[in-house]
């Protein structure tokens, strides 16, 4: 089949779940739910029945080599979170979810890992990798277009930091070999940015 194991076929036909996902709506448990089955499940699907192994997707344990950058930038999350708390915009909107305790806190911030994991896995591995394999900045800007757009409707602020932090997220990941430095990174400073806008 000329369509098997062809990276932009299979970013084409992955692209229109980025919109379904805009229709998801009900509880955070129910969201994070759907951005599972978009982001990670059904891409993986499609991926695999693409004829792509699991390595050529991203889906592997990280090269040392990617992990010193990781260990740089989770550091380089403090300073940018401490910043970030005063935007009041940023504030205002953050945790996006609801709780009445800290153990409802807690357990929603998993869940903003089955999040960040669906995300990282879609646009860092899936998307990114196949085409990245073939020219590298076509894969970096291929993911982190759709990447930026998304966060529209979200503080003015994450358009631009999407962009740039969409950039930087895919060389780590490249170097890496593996997206799960960008989902460590990504989760850890969520999660700082939370307990921040949260509890200070």
């Amino acid at each position: 089949m000329r369509f098997r194991r062809n990276p932009c076929f299979l970013y084409l036909v992955l692209l229109p779940l980025i919109p379904l996902l805009w229709f998801a709506e009900g509880s955070f448990a129910r969201r994070t739910l759907y951005t599972f089955v978009l982001y990670l499940f059904v891409p993986l699907l499609v991926g695999r029945l693409s004829g792509f192994e699991l390595w050529e997707l991203g889906f592997r344990l990280p090269r040392k080599e990617g992990l010193k950058w990781l260990t740089f930038l989770l550091l380089l999350t403090i300073p940018l979170s401490l910043y970030g708390t005063t935007i009041p915009e940023m504030k205002e909107y953050y945790p996006i979810f609801e709780y009445s305790s800290l153990s409802e806190f807690l357990v929603k911030e998993l869940m903003v890992g089955v999040i960040m994991l669906s995300h990282e896995a879609f646009y860092r591995g899936i998307l990114l990798f196949p085409l990245a394999k073939k020219k590298e900045w076509l894969g970096i800007m291929a993911q982190v277009v759709p990447y930026t757009l998304v966060h529209i409707g979200k503080p003015g602020i994450e358009v631009p930091y999407s962009f740039i932090g969409g950039i930087i997220f895919a060389k780590l990941d490249l170097k890496a070999e593996s997206f799960l430095p960008s989902f460590l990174l990504h989760w850890f400073g969520a999660m700082l940015f939370d307990v921040l806008c949260a509890f200070t």
